[in-house]
């Protein structure tokens, strides 16, 4: 249920949907934007699957885990030069006033689809082949030690402290099953997008 309701909310956050928001912008924005717009067409593509709705497809997901990666880290950090908040724009002043935040979600971005595109082949970890809640995080559980509180209760990542950035690497996400990177993924960007984006709807 929580991976649901952060899929709709980036898909109408992110994808074409935003069309029209975003029309009229030019520049650096606009480069942002049509970054955030390809990241939610990549969580569109992948979410039926995901839901269990259609078969899983491992290089579907690859695919979306390359766009995720293309523009994360220093790509997409290069793209917010201080005080560049004019419409239509979404980024809140909060991004330069908490940089170090946002730089290290940029990057956790980064780590989060690199280990995606590599849990890719492992599949979802429902025993039908479907996602399921309960067994979601099931066997990434033991892999993730200490870390592991921040994809429950979400205090460590959405508290925030950059605890999810420095607790998991690429190598460690790749061992998961597919839907809890994935789920992993979609949460560093529901996390600055609560922080950092306004919402102009």
């Amino acid at each position: 249920m929580k991976l649901l309701i952060i899929t709709t909310c980036l898909v109408a956050g992110l994808s074409g949907a935003a069309v029209l928001a975003h029309s009229g912008a030019t520049g650096i924005v606009k480069e942002r934007m049509e970054g955030m717009m390809a990241m939610g067409d990549a969580v569109e593509a992948v979410t039926p699957m995901m839901r269990g709705e259609e078969a899983f497809d491992a290089e579907r997901l690859r695919e979306a885990a390359r766009t995720f990666a293309s523009h994360s880290g220093e790509e997409i950090t290069s793209r917010f030069p201080e005080g560049s908040t004019e419409a239509p724009s979404e980024a809140k002043d909060e991004i330069w006033e908490d940089w170090d935040r946002f730089a290290a979600l940029a990057e956790q971005l980064k780590t989060s689809a690199e280990g995606l595109e590599q849990a890719a082949g492992n599949g979802l970890s429902g025993a039908d082949g479907h996602m399921s809640g309960e067994s979601m995080m099931g066997d990434a559980g033991s892999m993730m030690g200490d870390t592991g509180s921040m994809m429950g209760g979400g205090s460590s990542m959405m508290g925030g402290s950059t605890a999810m950035g420095s607790g998991m690497s690429a190598e460690h996400i790749a061992q998961m099953p597919a839907d809890a990177a994935f789920e992993m993924t979609t949460q560093v960007c529901s996390t600055c997008h609560t922080r950092f984006r306004e919402d102009r709807d």
